[in-house]
């Protein structure tokens, strides 16, 4: 039986799986019984994340005959006219609009002009999440820089932050109902702030929600750069034990002459450094990273410097790509690192982080840890570690014993009093 209902079909960074949950509750509240709507959100930071987009346009084109099909998300936002012009798609909404309840009250059952006054809106929502344990709330979107490899400051636009105030009344809300952890997100979540009057920082944000929120137990972010990193976020780092002791940090290369031609905004020793430096000041933290395997023009010792980056930072957690072309940014126009040689670099770059990762486990084997259970007894602990904890329910905070690790590679935890 084919599949009939609004739904929503995600494609790319976990900030596009956040907002695609917001835009199912509003469809999920504007569309009418029976109706069959499809919002595909697509990503455009690769090309085979554009591919997998169309192909599945057309999947939908076929399997789900009469229903609306409306496009958004940041290929349809680089690219409108190639999505306007598939026979399959119905409409557009902007990035800016996709947050908006209002344009999936009007999608939903009429007005194809719609997607036109989209266009002028801006998404004022924060909030999106999954689950009861954890919350993701989207405090800054857009990105103001320009490296070469990336097509996303023209899919999101500038860098707009969402007031203080706005934020800190989401969280309560989030935290009031149930929520044990927020995970502050962002296309490029350090440049909060310097949009807004008086260009306060994300550590100044973070601190005056911990201050607001007492009751929140857990306070994490999403990716950071590392050259932007405030020093009220470092001290909060070092002294606040509701800030989660791990990090994720776009790095992207390891290899200063590579990181140059990419426009990034730091230094390999300074990459280095950061890592160092926080890991003195809170011991035990962790760190995870967004690397790119085969820049143009990246020889084999730069991909080296790559691959021991990750032991330099501690990197055990490691968000990999193979680079791919984007039409119109500089970088399409260097010459490039033959595809089978990104991919072999990218399968290199995954299995160090896979041997960081497992020596991390054993590690912390026999310690102490405190496990936000998010589904089916398992969860998170402070450092970003999956752990599965029998018989521990959602949405509860599990303080255990890391035991051993199963067969599948992941750590067990055995509940221990609080405390103990």
């Amino acid at each position: 039986m084919t599949r009939r209902g609004a739904e929503v079909v995600t494609f790319g960074c976990r900030l596009n799986a956040y907002e695609s949950v917001v835009i199912e509750q509003s469809l999920g509240e504007a569309a009418t019984p029976g109706e069959d709507i499809v919002v595909v959100n697509t990503c455009a930071v690769t090309a085979e994340a554009e591919r997998q987009a169309r192909q599945t346009i057309r999947r939908l084109g076929r399997e789900r005959p009469g229903a609306r099909i409306v496009v958004t998300g940041c290929a349809a936002e680089i690219a409108p006219d190639a999505y306007r012009a598939m026979p399959e798609v119905d409409a557009l909404v902007s990035n800016r609009a996709k947050l908006k309840p209002a344009v999936w009250t009007a999608l939903a059952g009429s007005a194809p002009a719609a997607e036109e006054t989209a266009a002028e809106a801006d998404a004022r929502l924060v909030g999106g999440f999954a689950g009861r344990a954890r919350a993701f709330v989207q405090v800054q979107t857009g990105c103001d820089h320009r490296c070469t490899f990336c097509v996303i400051p023209y899919g999101r636009g500038e860098s707009r932050s969402i007031p203080a105030g706005e934020v800190v009344g989401r969280i309560a809300d989030l935290v009031a109902a149930g929520h044990r952890e927020i995970v502050l997100s962002g296309v490029d979540l350090t440049a909060w702030g310097r949009d807004l009057p008086g260009r306060p920082t994300l550590g100044q944000l973070a601190r005056r929600v911990l201050t607001l929120v007492a009751d929140l137990p857990r306070l994490r972010f999403s990716s950071l750069d590392p050259q932007e990193i405030d020093e009220d976020l470092i001290h909060l780092l070092a002294t606040e034990p509701r800030v989660m002791p791990h990090l994720h940090l776009s790095l992207q290369a390891g290899d200063d002459l590579v990181l140059k031609r990419m426009k990034r905004r730091h230094s390999r020793a300074q990459a280095v450094a950061l890592c160092r430096d926080l890991r003195a000041l809170r011991p035990g933290i962790t760190f995870g990273a967004d690397l790119i395997a085969g820049f143009p023009t990246e020889s084999e010792a730069a991909f080296d410097n790559s691959l021991a980056i990750l032991d330099d930072c501690g990197i055990a957690f490691a968000h990999v790509f193979a680079y791919s072309e984007r039409p119109g940014t500089p970088a399409a126009r260097m010459p490039p690192v033959p595809k089978p040689v990104r991919r072999t670099r990218a399968a290199r770059l995954r299995a160090r982080a896979a041997d960081r990762l497992a020596a991390l486990q054993r590690a912390r084997l026999g310690r102490r840890a405190d496990i936000l259970v998010e589904r089916d007894g398992e969860g998170l602990s402070e450092h970003g570690l999956t752990v599965r904890v029998p018989g521990g329910a959602a949405g509860t905070i599990v303080p255990v014993r890391l035991d051993r690790i199963d067969g599948d590679g992941r750590l067990i935890g055995r509940p221990v009093a609080a405390g103990g």
